[in-house]
């Protein structure tokens, strides 16, 4: 089967977090998510490109946020492989998708193979790899039973600035109720066919519901059950968006479900980190002039 996809694309956004200290002031994170590395939803090809745009950008930290494999977990342990080249000053971090949870054996057998390649897995936890002055907090995936934020996020001072990887944008929602500067996520693929002007296909559809037939809504995917479900909001579907007070990013990912994408290209996102105003007090001018796309590196 042959999927459709596109040209990798490096997105590159700015991010300003109060209370970061000067000593982080552009301070480099590498986003990757939503791998699907199964043989068919990801080509090496790709994924050889993803590393290479990551590696040459010399991020102090490199973030993973799940996916990273379709169902079987046995294709993980080559993908480890692939992913132990990746390079950061202050180490690898991950947490665990939907699919990355399918079978009982699914969470160890991807955490130990990541694990043995340096890659530190985070399942409710909190850590500080750039030191005291910014957390890095790592959740289960949102479906899964163990998705209870509030243990790990009542751990933090309110004055700590924080970084939140979790897989599903949903997860969003209720995290408002404590600070985020900045939560990193990916799942929906950025909506995979994206009609300029318009929108994801499955954005458009959520939001037009009302104004399709409901005899029609059992042949249009996503409208209906029996689809598979994916997200409540698809209005997060990718980039940067403003939930709350807080900040959300999402990333479009690398793998690539059938049919394929349009105008959705697989993403490698660079954040860099400042000081200086939150983003729910910025303009939404302000945060469009913060973020922009630029072609893989040549």
């Amino acid at each position: 089967m042959r999927i459709l996809s596109e040209p990798l694309s490096i997105e590159y956004l700015t991010i300003a977090i109060a209370q970061l200290p000067e000593t982080l002031r552009g301070l480099k994170l590498v986003h990757l998510t939503d791998f699907h590395y199964d043989g068919l939803l990801l080509s090496e090809k790709l994924l050889a490109e993803a590393i290479e745009a990551c590696n040459q950008v010399k991020p102090d930290l490199v973030v993973l946020t799940g996916d990273f494999v379709t169902s079987n977990p046995k294709p993980i342990r080559k993908l480890a492989q692939w992913l132990s080249r990746l390079q950061s000053r202050s180490g690898i971090y991950a947490v665990l998708g939907n699919h990355d949870l399918h079978f009982s054996r699914s969470k160890a057998e991807i955490s130990a193979a990541l694990t043995n390649v340096g890659i530190k897995v985070l399942w409710n936890q909190i850590v500080y790899p750039v030191g005291a002055g910014l957390a890095l907090v790592g959740l289960p995936d949102f479906w899964s039973s163990e998705f209870n934020p509030a243990p790990v996020m009542e751990q933090l001072e309110d004055t700590v600035p924080r970084i939140v990887l979790s897989h599903n944008p949903d997860s969003a929602e209720p995290l408002q109720q404590w600070r985020v500067d900045l939560q990193l996520s990916g799942h929906t693929h950025g909506g995979q066919v994206v009609i300029p002007g318009v929108g994801s296909v499955p954005s458009w559809l959520h939001a037009s519901r009302e104004k399709i037939p409901k005899f029609l809504w059992p042949w249009i995917p996503f409208l209906e059950a029996k689809w598979p479900r994916v997200v409540k909001h698809w209005q997060w579907s990718q980039g940067l968006h403003q939930v709350g007070s807080n900040h959300l990013y999402v990333n479009r990912g690398l793998g690539t479900f059938p049919p394929g994408r349009w105008h959705c290209p697989p993403e490698v996102t660079v954040i860099t980190l400042e000081p200086g105003v939150p983003f729910h007090q910025k303009s939404f001018t302000q945060m469009q002039d913060d973020t922009h796309q630029k072609p893989l590196l040549s």
